[in-house]
């Protein structure tokens, strides 16, 4: 399987994984600490997809075009899209936990690892100075991961 293909079945599956959580009502906040960590997410996507530009609005969308992104939360992140969906997810999981939504969480964290791999493979092949970026730059977590 191409890393395309991995990286759209993923999507698919992560999309899924967000629908369940919000059918079963364990999707959004419940207190201040999660409404927090949320909004604080939303906040983060959306910086980061005006920093990315338009290229990144849809489930093919291809990382290599138009240049590698190291400026605003890519700065800090190489993920923060992904690290924000994470966050929300994770957020009302933690607000809502029980074995089905936890298993939603570990599903959508696993579609979001099959999408990094695939989308560093393919930025590592199209620019060098990717591994230099990758060194000093965190996946997910800031300063930690």
């Amino acid at each position: 399987m191409s890393a395309r293909t991995a990286s759209i079945l993923a999507f698919l599956g992560l999309a899924g994984c967000v629908l369940w959580l919000y059918w079963t009502r364990s999707l959004f906040g419940d207190n201040p600490v999660s409404i927090g960590i949320q909004i604080a997410a939303v906040a983060l996507m959306l910086w980061a997809r005006i920093t990315f530009g338009r290229r990144s609005f849809h489930a093919a969308a291809n990382p290599t075009a138009g240049g590698l992104v190291t400026r605003g939360p890519y700065r800090w992140l190489r993920h923060p899209i992904y690290a924000s969906i994470l966050y929300f997810v994770w957020a009302g999981v933690a607000s809502h936990f029980s074995a089905m939504s936890a298993a939603a969480g570990v599903a959508a964290t696993v579609m979001v690892a099959v999408r990094i791999g695939s989308e560093e493979t393919l930025l590592a092949r199209q620019f060098p100075e990717w591994r230099d970026y990758a060194r000093r730059t965190r996946r997910l977590v800031p300063f930690v991961f």
